[in-house]
């Protein structure tokens, strides 16, 4: 059994696949996933498992280089903007529109579906180096 926190063996296995500058993205339960991306469906019920407890398990064994959020996040899910934020420390983050940010996780090596059933809380992880 694995010592570390993320547990999942698909999300951990493509986590590891990764390299640098392929993005994974981590939705709540209504983002839409395209055909493409290999989709990993964590989604229990409703807010089982919560986005950001799903960030803080692929952040312990992700390297990450940078983010995209979705402008709308700011004002229509403030709360999970912060803890997304801070989660991300010193990672640069960058914006742009929910339909930008949708048309963008198509080229992702996958998607990670939640529970969450808050607004916006979606997050593009790209994928840095450890050297």
């Amino acid at each position: 059994m694995k010592r570390t926190t993320l547990l999942h063996a698909e999300l951990s296995e493509v986590i590891a696949r990764l390299g640098h500058g392929d993005m994974l993205v981590i939705g709540d339960a209504g983002l839409p996933i395209p055909d493409g991306p290999r989709r990993i469906d964590l989604a229990v019920s409703a807010n089982l498992p919560p986005f950001i407890d799903v960030l803080k398990a692929v952040l312990s064994e992700m390297q990450v280089e940078s983010a995209v959020l979705a402008d709308e996040i700011v004002a229509r899910n403030p709360a999970v903007n912060a803890a997304t934020l801070q989660l991300l420390g010193s990672t640069p983050v960058a914006r742009m529109s929910h339909e930008d940010f949708k048309a963008l996780s198509a080229r992702a090596r996958a998607i990670v579906r939640t529970g969450e059933f808050s607004p916006y809380a979606n997050v593009i992880l790209r994928a840095g180096v450890v050297f």
